[in-house]
């Protein structure tokens, strides 16, 4: 296993599935890691999972999209440790519907999280992370960020955005001892993706067609893409930055 021995990290988004299995991948490597999420109670129930492991956490309540929240949240990691040495900006919503059904409150509802959410948490940690001449973030993208997909304009529009972000923040820090990277996953099995398939008016079907989409026939896990962001956080990873990293399935391979 890629070791995060004494590193101190924050995952955002980390109350429930990628978020979580990230969490408790990070601890089990040997970080401390600050599980945050707006619905803090989740939080609490990924740090009391870490901590029954073994692993050290605090959970933090925690509104993406706010910057006061995010400046606390920065506050508190930097009275408690100092700095950070990993950040992970895994929280995110989902939207379907194409530019005729997508409304301009849609748009804003999901940039909102998705792609200012990553903007506000990233502001405050970038600085820190560079005057210490070193640091990992990582943020999730999407496979929808490395190509279209039917449904999802708004959720594409977003990832893609995050995406770019990514490769721009990678060559203006490259220098500075940070790298930043994205995971761009395929479909995932997660709480907020089996909520998605439950509203179809054939569950069954949307989750066999859903796992037929990708390559190997099947849906992902989140301690399949956990160990994705373990690498890239880790020091082995010190030549990888501005990368778009795809595990996905072979969702974007090609065609079959």
């Amino acid at each position: 296993m890629f070791s995060l021995q004494n590193k101190i990290a924050l995952v955002t988004g980390a109350g429930s599935g990628l978020g979580r299995a990230i969490a408790e991948t990070f601890a089990q490597a040997g970080a401390f890691v600050y599980v945050t999420d707006r619905d803090v109670k989740s939080a609490e129930v990924t740090r009391v999972l870490i901590e029954k492991a073994g692993g050290k956490a605090a959970a933090v309540k925690h509104d993406v999209t706010s910057e006061s929240d995010c400046a606390e949240v920065a506050r508190q990691v930097h009275a408690g440790h100092g700095r950070l040495d990993v950040l992970v900006n895994n929280a995110g919503i989902g939207q379907v519907g194409t530019m005729l059904t997508t409304t301009g409150e849609d748009l804003d509802r999901i940039y909102a999280v998705n792609v200012r959410g990553v903007f506000n948490v990233t502001k405050v940690f970038l600085e820190g992370m560079i005057a210490a001449g070193k640091g990992s973030i990582i943020h999730m993208a999407s496979t929808t960020g490395l190509e279209g997909v039917k449904d999802r304009l708004a959720y594409s529009v977003t990832k893609h955005a995050v995406v770019g972000l990514t490769r721009s923040m990678a060559l203006d820090h490259a220098k500075t001892g940070v790298r930043i990277n994205c995971i761009c996953p395929g479909r995932v099995e997660t709480p907020f993706m089996k909520a998605r398939i439950e509203a179809y008016p054939d569950p069954k079907a949307a989750f066999r067609e859903m796992s037929e989409s990708q390559a190997i026939g099947r849906m992902g896990r989140p301690e399949e893409i956990a160990p994705v962001a373990l690498f890239l956080a880790s020091d082995d990873a010190s030549f990888v930055t501005g990368a778009a990293i795809a595990a996905d399935g072979g969702w974007t391979a090609g065609r079959f």
